[in-house]
């Protein structure tokens, strides 16, 4: 295959392949054509693009939410601390922060990566940001008497309830049990999804929010939640470990981390060791992996005319890229839908 096929203009395509049960491997690119638009951030994750050009993130080591200007300047709009991890807007235009109560941190010369829970571990919560003053509440710290433990990616629905994933923590010698999360914007309500998920870590809702999309980060599977009302969906029965109906597995060592839908239903999944974006035709089951030069490429956002830009975080190199997408992201509640 060619460089710079039709509709990816800037990429270099490498190999072309099938695989069994569940895993289509059609393309694999790489691509030179993205421009960087912030570095020295403190492991970058959650990005989202403002109506203003701006793009909002956190910075999960510094426990900041920050902001970053078209210019790359960076400006702190909340001091968090724990780990700040996924974001979004809810009604109002407050940010929602999931925290998952900080990491240990293993620094060299490639940066920064994550590690195991760490002495000054602060809780996993559910945190609202006011974006105009800076302050902070905490909404959510537990779920029928049970300690939120790891919250870590977030989408709203059209209801104004939003989905969330607790990927739980891991220590030397165990770890918790992952959970899918629903609650209301105002306090009032949240329930367990779904229970137990492998580190459940990106979530996202087709086009017509009749779908749930969880991504696993261990097993790099992605998984999909027939909802049959806003915060319940219809379980597949046994073998689902939790009702969950299974999309796609992994072929490998790689990680699943945090995703984002594109206009036409496909699923951009932020890829680990391998690091790159991995979309998904979850209909058939394909994917496409887009490579990008850090193996802890963790969230992907889409912002410009037309949700025709890509914003992705390279974190353990602490960067934030942009990257002209060839197909358009899906409009999101409470932002630019």
């Amino acid at each position: 295959m060619g460089a710079g096929q039709a509709g990816y203009p800037g990429y270099v395509f490498e190999w072309q392949s099938r695989l069994a049960h569940n895993l289509y491997v059609s393309m694999v690119m790489t691509s030179q054509n993205f421009k960087v638009i912030a570095t020295g951030l403190e492991f970058p994750e959650g990005p989202i693009a403002m109506k203003d050009g701006s793009i909002l993130l956190v910075e999960i080591k510094r426990g900041t939410l920050t902001r970053v200007l078209p210019t790359g300047e960076q400006e702190i709009v909340a001091e968090l601390g724990g780990g700040p991890n996924g974001i979004a807007i809810g009604p109002g235009g407050q940010c929602y922060v999931c925290n998952n109560g900080g990491f240990d941190w293993h620094t060299d010369t490639a940066g920064n990566r994550p590690t195991l829970q760490p002495a000054s571990y602060s809780g996993g919560r559910i945190e609202v940001v006011d974006l105009d003053t800076g302050s902070v509440e905490v909404l959510y710290t537990e779920v029928d008497g049970v300690s939120l433990s790891g919250p870590n990616d977030i989408v709203f629905d059209a209801q104004g309830g939003f989905y969330f994933s607790d990927l739980g923590k891991v220590r030397r010698h165990d770890q918790d049990r992952g959970r899918v999360l629903y609650a209301k914007a105002d306090g009032s309500f949240i329930k367990t999804l779904a229970a137990p998920v492998e580190m459940p870590n990106g979530v996202g809702l087709s086009p017509d929010e009749s779908i749930l999309y969880v991504a696993e980060t261990p097993t790099a599977r992605l998984w999909a939640f027939d909802l049959i009302e806003p915060g319940r969906a219809q379980k597949q029965p046994w073998p689902s470990p939790h009702g969950g109906r299974f999309i796609l597995g992994s072929s490998g060592y790689q990680r699943f981390d945090s995703l984002a839908v594109e206009e036409n239903g496909q699923v951009c999944v932020a890829t680990l060791v391998n690091g790159g974006i991995s979309i998904v035709s979850p209909e058939v089951g394909s994917v496409e992996h887009i490579s990008f030069p850090d193996p802890y490429t963790t969230n992907i956002c889409f912002g410009g005319d037309g949700l025709r830009t890509a914003y992705i975080t390279l974190s353990q190199s602490g960067q934030l890229i942009e990257v002209p997408w060839p197909r358009a992201g899906l409009a999101l509640n409470y932002l630019n839908k």
